[in-house]
């Protein structure tokens, strides 16, 4: 029966969190802030805590590390939101493909390259191989001050499958292309093995206490658009629309970076409530094309805070003047980068916690 008449949508439920409140369409005094890769070598003391465990996979499944790891940036620069500590390619781990990192080179897997390869992989033990996850989210649940919300998040299926194709990053991602061209009902299948697989992982941390959960897709930009929408967009929108049915009141922010324009499209075609901006997106743009369908998260330029002092002071002002305050998460536009002074890192804190609409 046709409906017929309005509706007053009801008003967001305030939060003491300002992360929460602008995910849920409410006012802010300031925007909230945190930062990708806000965890990591720039801090000393990561850097004792990592010595500990030469393994990174171990690392990443020592719940006693990973929640302290995550919990360093808050103690010394006060974010608004603190994210899990942990890796993308914990899920191909998980999976059962043999995942390791070498010093110097970075992640490197046993490829899988055909069905064949493929049909070695299972999500039944998923779960057990990686619980340590969904413990160190409880205990960040119950350790976070009461204004910091936690956020928990995976990587996107084209770009984990990117490292489980290739073996390890690569500048053109050139091994998952050309199998998703000379067989995409095979790529397919992995896409949705992954996509799987990372609706129960997400799921299982918002259980233990994730309040967020945010989609990486570092390698979409090497797609042209017609697979751009079949291998990024498509799973994330499956992944989103999975954990809504379960957890609707929990937001998803999904980042797809490198792909220009189209990033006005992904809030519409995946149903994400917030999108996160790389530095190559212009923020009058965001401004006028992606925030009106979706709250944006970004996109200084990681090397703006390795620059420090005015350079840095101008850029974060103009972000927060054009994006802020509202449906507008302060963040940078990639990771935290090794060089960083953490310094700096505080003066950007500081900039941000005082600045007003």
């Amino acid at each position: 029966m046709a409906f017929s008449g309005s509706v007053t949508a009801p008003s967001p439920r305030p939060s003491a969190k300002r992360l929460l409140t602008v995910l849920a369409g409410g006012v802010v005094d300031r925007p909230p802030f945190w930062l990708m890769r806000q965890a990591g070598r720039y801090l000393p003391e990561y850097r004792a805590v990592r010595a500990t465990t030469p393994d990174f996979v171990s690392f990443c499944l020592d719940p006693d590390k990973a929640a302290a790891v995550t919990l360093q940036p808050i103690e010394r620069f006060g974010m608004d939101a603190a994210i899990l500590f942990a890796d993308i390619l914990l899920v191909p781990h998980g999976l059962g493909q043999a995942v390791r990192f070498a010093e110097g080179e970075g992640p490197l897997l046993e490829p899988v390259t055909d069905r064949a390869g493929l049909a070695r992989l299972s999500a039944d033990r998923l779960h057990d191989k990686v619980g340590a996850v969904y413990e160190t989210v409880r205990r960040l649940a119950a350790s976070l001050p009461a204004d910091v919300a936690l956020i928990g998040f995976a990587g996107a299926p084209w770009t984990v499958a990117t490292y489980m194709v290739g073996g390890r990053g690569s500048p053109d991602q050139k091994a998952a292309r050309l199998w998703a061209y000379r067989d995409p009902d095979g790529f397919a299948a992995l896409i949705s093995l992954v996509t799987e697989a990372t609706i129960g992982y997400l799921g299982r941390q918002i259980e233990a206490g994730a309040e967020v959960v945010q989609l990486f897709d570092s390698w979409a930009g090497s797609l042209p658009e017609p697979e751009l929408r079949r291998w990024v967009f498509a799973p994330i929108r499956a992944i989103r629309d999975a954990l809504k049915i379960r957890y609707p009141t929990v937001p998803v922010i999904g980042f797809a970076k490198g792909v220009g324009p189209l990033t006005a499209s992904l809030a519409a075609e995946t149903g994400v409530e917030a999108v996160g901006l790389d530095g190559s997106i212009d923020a009058g743009f965001a401004a006028a094309a992606v925030q009106p369908g979706a709250v944006v998260q970004g996109n200084l330029d990681p090397l703006a805070v390795v620059a420090g002092g005015r350079a840095m002071r101008a850029e974060t002002e103009r972000l927060l003047r054009v994006l802020g305050p509202d449906r507008y998460i302060f963040n940078l536009g990639h990771g935290v980068v090794p060089e960083t002074p953490p310094a700096h890192v505080a003066q950007l804190a500081a900039q941000i916690k005082a600045w007003r609409r």
